[in-house]
């Protein structure tokens, strides 16, 4: 059974930094795909990086340039290192990943628990 858990989350003024992680167990791929999502009250869910076992990435544009991805231990441990965040980034943030190349943020079957975010202006 996969299992996904985040952590990392909390409540940061504006300008603030952050770092996500994410660690997934229960699977060994070669190739695979693990992304960020956000959720904010009153929104639909929301791509915010992604990258995968080749190492390509994908960001939302929100956070181009402030929000790098990184990965470790071949697939199974995910960051989101989070700079000059400003208040409507808070959310909830969910890591997710699947056995498959990134899609644009597509088709992802595994899937944490989340970690919120609150940043105050």
């Amino acid at each position: 059974e996969v299992q996904v858990a985040e952590s990392g989350g909390g409540s940061v003024q504006a300008g603030g930094s952050l770092r996500l992680s994410c660690v997934a167990s229960g699977y060994t791929y070669s190739k695979y795909c693990m992304g960020w999502f956000r959720q904010a009250p009153g929104k639909e869910r929301e791509g915010v990086a992604e990258i995968d076992s080749d190492g390509a990435m994908n960001y939302a544009d929100s956070v181009k340039g402030r929000f790098p991805i990184s990965k470790a231990n071949a697939g199974n441990t995910l960051y989101l290192q989070m700079h000059n965040l400003k208040p409507e980034d808070t959310a909830m943030y969910y890591c997710a990943t699947d056995h498959k190349y990134c899609e644009g943020f597509a088709d992802f079957r595994y899937w944490g628990q989340g970690t919120q975010v609150t940043v105050s202006s």
